[in-house]
C-alpha cells in the first residue's frame, strides 16, 4: 500500500502535489494552510475532508508530509509542527524548494522524522490540472537516505525522471535552474528588445526567433554546448562584433552592457575549441571588457 500523504501549504505546488499524488494512488492524510479556505479548496478537489489551519492536526497522521510554503517560511513551519509533536515517528518529511537544502528541515528529527527535499524542474505558472507538470520533467532529491529512497518512488510514480544531488551543493543547483530558466527570459528580452530595431513589431519578434532559438537547443542536445556555438565569435569575426557593439552604443546604450558581458563569457566557450586563434581571443576580449 502506498503510504499516506500530507500537504502544508496549498499554493500551486501543494495543489499540483495533492491532485497527482491522489490520481497515483497516495492516500490523503489531510491538508494544511494559512487560510483554511485554501486547505477547504485543495481538499475538495481530491474528495478529502481533512483540512485545516493547524498543520500539526493534519501532518501528525501522515507517513510522508510535504511542506510547500514560501521558501521563507520552510523552516519556521517545520519547527512549529516538530514543537507541537506534530510529525510522527520515521515519518519522512519533505519540501520542494530548489533553493533550499533538506538540512532547513532538521528540527523535524526531534520528532524521530526522516527528512529529504523533492524538487520538480518545472514551471508551475498554471493553475490548469488537466494535464500532469511532473510527467517527463526532472525531479532533483537530495537527503537522507529513507527520505530519498521514499522520494524516488513518488517522483517516479508521478511521471518524472530522478536524479539526486548532492545535500551541500544544492544552492549551486538552484543558480543553474535560474540562469536556464528566469535568465533565458532576460537574454531572449535582448534580443527582442534589438530586432525590434530592425523594424521587427514587438508582437512579430519572438515567432521570428523561434526556429533560431529551437535549432539551437536541438544542436546544444546533439553535439553540446561547445560545437552548438556559430556566429562571429565563433568564427573570429572582430569586425561584426565591433560593429554590433557600436550599433547597439549608439541606437540602445542601456543594452549594451549586457551585451558586451554575454560575448566577454562567450570568447571562452570558442576560446575551447581550436577554430579561433590566440590573437584572435584577445582581441575580442579586449573590445567585450
Amino acid at each position: 500500500m502506498k503510504p499516506s500523504f500530507a500537504i502544508v501549504g496549498c499554493g500551486k505546488v501543494g495543489t499540483a502535489l495533492a491532485i497527482f499524488l491522489t490520481r497515483a494512488g497516495y492516500r490523503s492524510a489531510g491538508f494544511a494552510s494559512k487560510r483554511l479556505s485554501s486547505a477547504k479548496h485543495v481538499a475538495d478537489m481530491v474528495l478529502s475532508d481533512h483540512f485545516s489551519d493547524v498543520p500539526w492536526d493534519i501532518t501528525r497522521h501522515a507517513e510522508v508530509v510535504f511542506i510547500t510554503t514560501p521558501d521563507s517560511d520552510i523552516e519556521d513551519t517545520c519547527n512549529s509542527i516538530s514543537r507541537n509533536t506534530g510529525f510522527a515517528g520515521n515519518a519522512v518529511v519533505m519540501h520542494c524548494s530548489g533553493a533550499l537544502a533538506s538540512s532547513v528541515l532538521s528540527g523535524a528529527k526531534t520528532c524521530g522524522a526522516w527528512i529529504g527535499s523533492m524538487h520538480p524542474l518545472q514551471s508551475f505558472a498554471s493553475a490548469d490540472h488537466k494535464t500532469n507538470p511532473f510527467q517527463g520533467i526532472i525531479v532533483s532529491l537530495e537527503g537522507e537516505s529513507p527520505a530519498v529512497n521514499i522520494a524516488k518512488t513518488i517522483a517516479e510514480d508521478l511521471g518524472g525522471t530522478v536524479v539526486t544531488l548532492l545535500t551541500e551543493a544544492k544552492t549551486l543547483y538552484h543558480a543553474s535552474a535560474v540562469v536556464a530558466s528566469n535568465y533565458l527570459v532576460t537574454l531572449l528580452d535582448l534580443a527582442i528588445r534589438l530586432i525590434e530595431e530592425a523594424g521587427i513589431k514587438r508582437q512579430d519578434a519572438f515567432n521570428l526567433l523561434k526556429p533560431l532559438i529551437e535549432g539551437t537547443l536541438s544542436n546544444i542536445g546533439n553535439v553540446g554546448v561547445q560545437k552548438a556555438l556559430t556566429g562571429p565569435i565563433a568564427r573570429g569575426d572582430i569586425k561584426t562584433v565591433e560593429r554590433h557593439i557600436e550599433e547597439i552604443g549608439f541606437k540602445r546604450p542601456e543594452l549594451l552592457a549586457l551585451y558586451k558581458m554575454l560575448a566577454f563569457y562567450t570568447i571562452d566557450i570558442a576560446a575551447a575549441g581550436d577554430s579561433v586563434s590566440a590573437s584572435t581571443i584577445q582581441a575580442l576580449k579586449k573590445i567585450t571588457t
